[in-house]
């Protein structure tokens, strides 16, 4: 499976994991949902994540959990729709905070390539879905994929902003050393939980000021 289309300084990090057992069974398994449901993101999209925030860039992490399950919405990229989709109810709220922690307005789009193209890794621990049916690809091994790519961010690079939003993030992002990183914890924006903590978080403006603070440019939010 070396032949993966995936953006090259990541496909350096995570090349033995293309060839690992757990990888070709997972692969098998997506044939297998194809020809039966429909699987999103589409095909080209599933590493969008990092076509769009190569390793070198990364500055910033945000870990979700699956890609989008409804028509149109998954792009690769956690919490994020493309241009023109409804932004859903956890981006929503995700734009609340962002207006209330830095005052940015509001936009109109859903799509946070811009995000990406700074140096935010916006990583779904399962990076594919069956239509309509949130969980249905987990536990199929692409949680130990995209644990690969965090330790190797973790282990490689220093001065990274890990954003958890829930419980299943900080689970997953448990084993990142914060020594040399800084880790930024909050309940997660969905409208059941988004008022337990993730509303008033300022993590936006945490996270550009610990990069300013390494002279690292900030993300224009």
């Amino acid at each position: 499976m070396s032949d993966v289309k995936i953006e090259e300084t990541w496909k350096k990090r995570l090349n033995k994991e293309f060839s690992a057992p757990y990888f070709s069974q997972l692969i098998e398994f997506i044939k297998e949902e194809k020809k039966i449901y429909q699987v999103f993101p589409p095909g080209p999209l599933i590493f969008n994540a990092f076509d769009k925030c190569p390793f070198d860039d990364t500055k910033v992490v945000i870990i979700g959990q699956d890609p989008y399950h409804g028509l149109g919405q998954a792009h690769g990229l956690c919490f994020s729709v493309p241009s023109g989709v409804k932004p859903p109810p956890s981006l929503v709220n995700i734009f609340k905070e962002l207006k209330s922690d830095i005052d940015k307005d509001i936009p109109s789009s859903g799509n946070l390539e811009h995000w990406a193209s700074q140096g935010v890794l916006l990583l779904n621990a399962t990076l594919t879905v069956r239509s309509n049916t949130a969980g249905s690809h987990q536990n199929r091994g692409w949680e130990e994929f995209t644990d690969a790519a965090i330790r190797a961010l973790n282990e490689e690079k220093k001065d990274l902003v890990f954003l958890l939003w829930g419980a299943y993030a900080q689970k997953k992002g448990s084993f990142i050393d914060t020594q040399k990183h800084l880790v930024l914890k909050a309940a997660h924006p969905s409208p059941f939980s988004a008022y337990n903590g993730f509303m008033g978080c300022k993590h936006f403006s945490k996270t550009n000021e610990y990069l300013e603070s390494k002279g690292i440019k900030p993300i224009e939010w």
